[in-house]
């Protein structure tokens, strides 16, 4: 009993999300900012895992940039979401989610990249798309008080240009609002074209086309070999994005969608009510109250620590 509750009281006294569970046959890891708290032979191997799932989905070339990079500093700025198989330990899907710091209208502010999703060849169309493209920013959202929370998006693909239309709120662009009219996400995006090309690997020749948000030739930073025909790109259920994207994007120079959106109360919701699957709902749910104590009784532990030295908190 002492053993279980100092384990609880040292995981709420982490600084960084590190949160493990599983579901239907899998185990799933989520590591906030690994590159500030891991070892460095950790590291290499959680950077190991994701590059054999990489090569795993890919057909042919590699990527290197983010968290493909020779150094790991990118894993400073990223919360991975790993995904393995419980019979055999091995790795089969993972996201890795930036966080940047943008300085727009008049204030600075943090906006999630949704970034790189890979999964196995041999595991898609297997329900995992609720973990990897909406859990880990629904954790995010809870552990900053539930305030609305700026998240980006660069794609090709139409089935993940729905996706991101349908989860998250005040997306633009869509079919419906195709010319961004929202000032404060029109220079949300030049921040990021201007200052964080490298976090999705588009190169300094690419130009950002600001009235729709589309980046033309966006594959020469390092994603060279993401890119796809728009036969090969996964189509979405609802045609009007695949007709969307036919028409909007030239696929054979390789042109990109930035979109951006919004998580809030609403889109948490949505999340939670028409993509986590049922049997889920109840591990989403305790995932999230751990988070909530863990933002509420951090202070406390910091507080009665004598051994560490938090600065202006610390009771003098």
């Amino acid at each position: 009993m002492d053993s279980s509750m100092g384990l609880i009281a040292e995981t709420l006294k982490r600084k960084w999300l590190d949160v493990s569970f599983q579901t239907g046959g899998q185990r799933v890891d989520i590591f906030e900012r690994p590159g500030r708290w891991m070892s460095s032979d950790r590291l290499r191997r959680l950077q190991s895992d994701m590059e054999a799932v990489a090569i795993s989905s890919l057909e042919a070339g590699k990527l290197d940039y983010g968290v493909f990079a020779e150094e790991t500093s990118a894993f400073d700025n990223t919360i991975v979401t790993l995904v393995r198989r419980l019979d055999d330990d091995r790795p089969i899907a993972f996201n890795a989610l930036s966080l940047m710091d943008i300085s727009a209208f008049g204030a600075d502010c943090r906006v999630v990249h949704l970034g790189l999703v890979m999964v196995d060849a041999n595991e898609r169309n297997k329900g995992l798309s609720w973990i990897l493209y909406g859990l880990t920013c629904l954790l995010i959202f809870v552990r900053g008080g539930m305030r609305p929370t700026y998240v980006s998006n660069v794609t090709q693909v139409p089935a993940v240009v729905g996706m991101v239309s349908e989860t998250f709120s005040e997306v633009c662009p869509t079919p419906s609002d195709s010319k961004p009219k929202d000032f404060r996400k029109i220079l949300i995006a030049r921040e990021i074209m201007a200052n964080h090309r490298h976090v999705f690997g588009v190169g300094d020749d690419a130009t950002f086309e600001e009235q729709r948000f589309i980046i033309r030739n966006a594959y020469t930073g390092g994603s060279d070999d993401l890119m796809k025909t728009f036969e090969d790109a996964p189509q979405h259920r609802d045609a009007q994005y695949n007709d969307w994207c036919a028409k909007m994007l030239n696929y054979d120079r390789g042109d990109d969608f930035l979109q951006i959106g919004v998580i809030d109360l609403y889109a948490a919701q949505r999340y939670v009510t028409r993509t986590v699957p049922r049997k889920s709902i109840l591990q989403v749910a305790v995932l999230g109250a751990l988070v909530v104590m863990r933002r509420a009784l951090l202070p406390v532990f910091h507080w009665f620590d004598t051994k560490t030295d938090f600065g202006r908190i610390r009771a003098r």
